[in-house]
């Protein structure tokens, strides 16, 4: 009797696992440099697959849409980070029409995604609105989760979200599990773009103390950006055109100087209107004990030469909103000057340094913030919001 129970046993084990579905999962969209006409997509499993896709077609009201979808090959690529292996894939998806909802989802074999949906950045200067987050960092599921969610429910038609770095606290496989979780299915039907921040760096034990690298493996297997930077800094140094806006995304880690001679030239043919740069490691520090002389040395003189509108930053885990600054000063000029925000989302937060106290108009911490930017032609309109909702900050800015 034992014996066959037994045998019972075996045979349920055994078709539990046949039954076992590695579903992909860390799904999400990311801006290209041409978001009128492609998109990125990047997922994950848990096991390897060679013939994985991702199939599209332009959105209907009813699923004729998959008569027509048709499939793109991913490409693979296998990670064994520390220890761990992962498996993510990617597909840039070209040759979109602007302005236009497409219907997608990703797989292998017949194991696929839910449908989602996401639409093509026009390819004239129209308005829209994206929202910004500063660090993420700490506590994702158990705090960050509902900064998300007021975010999308705040600006749901949001054209994408934009990320100031430290988007977890360490680069590994747990921290990353929680971010996917806390964002869920957003980053599936809104685009994303990110700088990348000192904690989104590999370290590595030397000593007995941890040595920042200039590798991020996870974040480039993770996430598929933009590779029109300076050579060696792909995917964290690139520049994206979104509907009369040139972004701009720096790594303030390391290579500086190389980063001021690519900012130059991508600045010097400037065909919007308006110009917003993003990097982590903000000129004017609010954080206690913190001061990035040599990041304000090398770049501000280049967003005052060629007049960047607004610069988003991270890192000081408070909230900083400048004056419109030129040359180092509050600028009297309306045509001239750059507005410089320090924001964070997620619960660590320190005391407010005042150092620069006579350059900022709004100053604060020890709150979870999110904001949301519109672009209305010749108005740039600033608003950042509390988890709660509540309006904590706004400005404008006019051409």
């Amino acid at each position: 009797m034992k014996k066959i129970t037994l045998i019972y046993l075996l045979l349920f084990a055994a078709f539990l696992k046949a039954q076992h579905i590695d579903a992909p999962d860390r799904i999400i969209l990311n801006l290209t440099e041409h978001p009128s006409s492609s998109i990125a997509v990047t997922w994950h499993t848990n096991e390897s697959h060679d013939n994985s896709f991702v199939e599209l077609a332009e959105a209907t009201n009813w699923i004729e849409f998959k008569d027509s979808a048709i499939k793109t090959p991913a490409q693979m690529n296998e990670l064994n980070y520390k220890g761990n292996l992962s498996y993510t894939y990617s597909a840039v998806l070209n040759n979109l029409k602007p302005n236009t909802l497409y219907v997608y989802r990703v797989g292998y074999d017949s194991v696929t995604s839910e449908w989602n949906q996401f639409k093509t950045a026009s390819d004239t200067d129209q308005p829209f609105r994206f929202v910004y987050f500063g660090d993420p960092q700490n506590g994702i599921r158990e705090d960050l989760a509902r900064v998300f969610r007021k975010a999308l429910t705040t600006a749901p038609d949001a054209s994408f979200w934009l990320f100031a770095g430290d988007l977890t606290d360490l680069p590994d496989e747990a921290m990353w599990e929680e971010w996917f979780d806390a964002t869920g299915f957003i980053h599936r039907i809104v685009p994303s773009i990110m700088a990348i921040g000192n904690h989104d760096l590999y370290f590595e034990m030397v000593g007995g103390k941890k040595k920042k690298t200039d590798k991020y493996p996870l974040w480039q297997s993770l996430f598929t950006l933009p590779e029109n930077g300076p050579d060696g800094m792909e995917e964290s140094v690139y520049y994206t055109d979104y509907q009369g806006v040139r972004f701009i995304v720096l790594n303030t880690n390391y290579r500086l100087k190389d980063q001021a001679d690519w900012l130059e030239n991508v600045l010097s043919d400037k065909p919007n209107k308006w110009t917003i740069v993003t990097y982590h490691h903000p000129v004017y520090s609010t954080g206690e004990g913190r001061d990035n002389k040599d990041i304000r040395e090398t770049f501000m003189p280049i967003f005052d030469k060629f007049n960047v509108d607004l610069v988003l930053q991270g890192h000081d885990h408070t909230y900083a909103r400048t004056y419109k600054i030129y040359n180092g000063k509050i600028s009297d000029d309306e045509s001239k000057g750059t507005v410089y925000v320090t924001s964070v989302s997620g619960p660590k937060q320190y005391p407010a340094n005042p150092m620069y106290k006579d350059l900022i108009a709004k100053l604060g911490t020890f709150t979870q913030l999110f904001q949301v930017i519109d672009i209305q032609g010749d108005r740039l309109i600033y608003n950042s919001y509390t988890v709660t909702g509540e309006l904590y900050d706004h400005f404008e800015l006019k051409k």
